[in-house]
């Protein structure tokens, strides 16, 4: 019988993942301000990223909401949007 595949792949990487060393439950804010700032924070601390600090947290905010897909709750899903839009402003890039 063949090796069933594991499950839940994407929360190992969420853990695991050493590019960025991520506040505990920080998808789980209502401050999209707030998770940006802690994203930032983030991405400029890591020494084992492989793009720039924006591409770094918008990367993993990015695997954040695909990885949930349509179990994403449709307000988490506009908070994360718009801390997106937060880390444009933050390196002052238009959103």
């Amino acid at each position: 019988m063949p090796a069933e595949p594991q499950k839940k792949w994407s929360r190992h990487v969420t853990e695991t993942s050493r590019a960025l060393s991520l506040e505990p439950g920080v998808f789980t804010w209502d401050d999209p301000r707030r998770i940006a700032a802690s994203l930032k924070r983030s991405a400029e601390e890591s020494t084992a990223r492989k793009g720039t600090p924006l591409q770094s947290a918008m990367s993993m905010l990015n695997f954040y909401i695909n990885r949930a897909g349509r179990n994403l709750d449709p307000e988490r899903r506009k908070v994360l949007e718009r801390a997106k839009r937060e880390l444009h402003k933050l390196y002052g890039r238009p959103a």
